[in-house]
Parts: C-alpha cells; sequence; structure tokens
C-alpha cells in the first residue's frame, strides 16, 4: 500500500491535482486526500483551490457539484460508477411535474440531487443548513422539498413549516433502527447519540443530536463527553476517532454501509491520475442554473 501511496504522491504533483475525499469513503481513501469533508465543503475546496485537477472520491452528484462550482478545472472521479440511489430517485422531469401541481411553491432541494434537478431549483440546501434555508423563505406559500422525505420530516419540525415533500430517501441511513439505538445505549450508557437528519423520524427521536457530518466533526471536537454513538454511514467513525484520539466512538449499526462510496479504491485514485479518465462535466446550460440554485444558498449567512 506504500508504494501505492508514494506513486499517487508524485502524479499529484506532476499533475497540479488534489483529492477530496468524503467522509464515507475508505479509511486508506480518506488518508491519501488533502482534503476530507462533506459533499460541500469539498466543493468549495476544489472552487478555492489551484490546483488544475480535482480526483473527487465521492459519489457522483458531488461531482457534479464541483464541476459547477469549478467550470474551469477538469474534476474526475476514481470510479464513474459511484452514484448515489437517493440523488438517483428524483429526475428534472420529476420535479418540473410537482412544480406544475404547486405553482406557488418556492422550490427547495438537499445538494443530494442530479445537476439537472438542481437547475429547476429556487434554492440548494445541505443537511448542515437545510432548517436555515426553510427558515429564510418567510414569504413563501408553499414550500416543496426534494428528494429526502426524512431529512424534509426533520426540517418541517424544526421550522414549524409544512413542507411538500418527495418520496425519497438514504438506503444506508434506512438501516440504523431504533431498536440499533436502543441496544447501543445499553452498551454504553454514557456515550452521547449523534444521528444524521436522513435517519428516520423515529432514531433522531432517540438522538441527542441531529447533526450532518461536518456538524457532527466539530460538535465531538467542542464537546466535554468522552463517549459517542454514531448514527450515520459508518465511515464517519473512522475520521472521528482518528481526529480525537480521546476519545471513543462506536457505530449505531455495522450495516450503515454505503456501497457506492466504498466503490473508490487506492488503484483507482492513482488510475485516475495517470489516465486523467473520467471527467465528470457539466453542461453549460444546466451548469448556470444550477449553480444559481447554490448561489442562493450560499447566500444565506
Amino acid at each position: 500500500m506504500q508504494k501505492l501511496v508514494e506513486k499517487i504522491e508524485k502524479l499529484k504533483k506532476e499533475r497540479n491535482a488534489i483529492i477530496l475525499a468524503h467522509n464515507y469513503q475508505l479509511p486508506e481513501v480518506q488518508d491519501v486526500a488533502d482534503y476530507r469533508g462533506d459533499s460541500l465543503e469539498l466543493s468549495r475546496m476544489a472552487a478555492k483551490s489551484d490546483a488544475k485537477i480535482i480526483v473527487f472520491c465521492g459519489v457522483h452528484f458531488m461531482a457534479e457539484t464541483a464541476s459547477i462550482l469549478s467550470p474551469d478545472k477538469t474534476v474526475l472521479m476514481p470510479d464513474k460508477n459511484a452514484g448515489c440511489p437517493l440523488a438517483n430517485m428524483i429526475t428534472a422531469e420529476d420535479l418540473r411535474e410537482l412544480k406544475e401541481r404547486h405553482p406557488k411553491a418556492a422550490v427547495v432541494g438537499y445538494v443530494n440531487t442530479p445537476a439537472a434537478v438542481k437547475a429547476e431549483l429556487d434554492i440548494c440546501c445541505t443537511s448542515s443548513n437545510a432548517v436555515n434555508v426553510v427558515l429564510s423563505l418567510k414569504n413563501a406559500e408553499e414550500i416543496i422539498f426534494v428528494p429526502d422525505k426524512y431529512l424534509g420530516d426533520f426540517v418541517s419540525k424544526k421550522t414549524g413549516r409544512r413542507l411538500v415533500l418527495w418520496d425519497g430517501y438514504c438506503p444506508t441511513h434506512v438501516k440504523i433502527l431504533p431498536e440499533d439505538i436502543i441496544h447501543s445505549v445499553r452498551l454504553h450508557p454514557h456515550a452521547k447519540v449523534i444521528a444524521h437528519p436522513e435517519c428516520t423520524p423515529e432514531v433522531i427521536a432517540l438522538a441527542d443530536e441531529a447533526l450532518s457530518t461536518g456538524k457532527t466533526c466539530a460538535y465531538v471536537r467542542k464537546s466535554d463527553a468522552k463517549e459517542f454513538i454514531i448514527a450515520t454511514e459508518v465511515g464517519l467513525v473512522y475520521r472521528l476517532q482518528k481526529d480525537n484520539p480521546g476519545k471513543k466512538f462506536y457505530p449505531a449499526s455495522e450495516h450503515a454501509v454505503c456501497p457506492n462510496m466504498k466503490r473508490t479504491t487506492l488503484e483507482k485514485v492513482l488510475w485516475s491520475l495517470e489516465e486523467i479518465k473520467d471527467e465528470v462535466r457539466v453542461s453549460d446550460e444546466i451548469r448556470r442554473k444550477a449553480k444559481k440554485a447554490i448561489d442562493a444558498m450560499l447566500a444565506i449567512p
């Protein structure tokens, strides 16, 4: 493995490339990355960087978002088949039909959507800022929220706004069950429970906090607690443990593994740099429209 890492480091310098890895990636992929984070953090990092090539270790919508924000850069995916089932649960046509049924509604869409869907939004959101995004739409008679019904339910409860929800969900987060939390708390009675807002309402109700991966990292760093039960994709536990060696972390469920996030390997990262292949690029028309929705989100304090 060390030889692979050395080859990657050498090629990275030669190609003026950076490697971005999502918090759910394999440990060795996280270790070789220049930056780790959630999807929006990484896309912003791509936009700020002077690198010409972005190797995005994540899933397809994330690489698309990086391309939308950095059209002058080459965004590569080490595995072009790493998709997101949640993002794929809605199409631009689906959303246009929903908008026709609710013509006066403001349209909010999760960053976990294809670029063509983002082009149909009024404003984008992440799991970190979804509550603030909906709160910013004070004058909206109706609000459509797509595609994650569980994140939408969480936001609705936090804001007191009734939302028109789409029937989408993350297949990995729904594997975490209330009984997993109850069992974990019995094993670790002093641990704080942190659940991702993509979890079901029943799981979130049992958690001390419902936080995005980025906010979980910040919360854990500042917390006086020494033990944490983490109800999200298991890859985050590796990062949390590495960044906080004096604390202990337990995955709420070992079944919460995203197969698409685990498709990226060190070999694929190396091949991506060697061959400069599997570029993700968004058409100018879609990019301009999608960027408006992202910019609207970024404008919220």
